[in-house]
């Protein structure tokens, strides 16, 4: 925490409520286009060496983070073999053509550890570590962040699709994503087909199979049809998913921007006194790839904002 402030999260939804609560939460990105690249490998640094700590610690298990070895897998081979956080995740190679084998109908494929953040274990343990730090907690839906200007020396708005109506912007929209919860303890390696269009993560609790990705469809139901979609490419990758038993289904609606939105804004135009606005939404489906490295940023600007106000200010 920023020493010397007082912090309080309101939000209207909490875990097990949040749309993180049924992300697979594995830490594999694809770049944003008008971002530099260095800026994002940032960001998934920062994010992979917190979790990657707490990965090796005696609280994994508690928070929800473990490691998860696996296949991304390419019909055609991508212009960049090498993704930017190639070196950020551990053990990256190339698969032979004898793994590829096992893929018919994929000609190319990477092989490499990274993170998995189990969000319903994740976030209340977050949220248990920031109140006892000190940190307040409110429930609370808001309509405007103007409500909250006279209140607050300094806002963070990480509201992601809310920021729809929080912070009128009109580039943000959903995309809407379903997955399928699959008993299938047999399987130790996650498969990625094509950029996500289809996905095998095992977890510590069951298998996540997905997924969709439906711009603008506000939908929260269980579609039959795409989850007998996602069953069958699933069971493609994985043939010993047929035997997997079916725990239930999923859908949640991802924050989606051309590019994700981390800036400090100035202050009001007109001269009334306001909080300041920090932004940090946007992230699309790598939220959690990405979200402890913003926020490091994001943190960056909140403390340009405070050598701007009392050394007292009220974040």
């Amino acid at each position: 925490m920023l020493p010397r402030c007082s912090i309080t999260l309101l939000a209207d939804k909490f875990s097990p409520d949040t749309t993180s609560d049924g992300a697979a939460g594995i830490l594999i990105v694809e770049p944003f286009p008008d971002i530099p690249l260095e800026r994002q490998r940032c960001w998934f640094r920062d994010s992979f060496e917190h979790l990657l700590d707490i990965a090796l610690s005696q609280d994994a298990a508690d928070a929800g983070v473990l490691l998860s070895s696996g296949y991304t897998i390419f019909t055609e081979p991508p212009v960049d073999k090498r993704p930017y956080w190639w070196d950020i995740v551990l053990g990256f190679r190339y698969l032979s053509d004898r793994e590829l084998r096992r893929f018919p109908g994929y000609t190319f494929g990477q092989a490499f550890t990274t993170i998995k953040c189990e969000c319903a274990s994740y976030l209340p343990w977050l949220h248990k570590r920031f109140t006892q730090a000190g940190g307040k907690v409110e429930q609370k839906k808001l309509s405007s962040l103007d409500e909250l200007r006279t209140d607050y020396d300094v806002i963070v708005n990480c509201s992601g699709l809310g920021s729809e109506d929080l912070a009128g912007d009109a580039d943000v929209y959903p995309v809407r994503g379903q997955v399928v919860k699959v008993d299938a303890p047999w399987l130790q390696h996650f498969i990625r087909a094509d950029a996500g269009e289809w996905y095998v993560y095992p977890g510590s609790r069951y298998v996540t199979l997905g997924g969709t990705k439906q711009a603008r469809d506000r939908r929260l139901d269980s579609d039959p049809g795409d989850a007998e979609a996602i069953l069958e490419h699933c069971a493609r990758l994985e043939p010993s998913l047929r035997q997997g038993k079916v725990l239930g289904h999923w859908v949640g609606l991802r924050p989606y921007r051309r590019n994700p939105r981390v800036e400090k804004m100035p202050p009001l135009a007109d001269g009334r006194h306001g909080a300041l606005v920090v932004h940090n939404y946007g992230h699309g489906s790598y939220g959690i790839s990405l979200a402890w490295g913003t926020a490091v940023e994001a943190v960056e600007l909140v403390r340009c904002c405070l050598e701007e106000m009392h050394p007292t200010a009220k974040l």
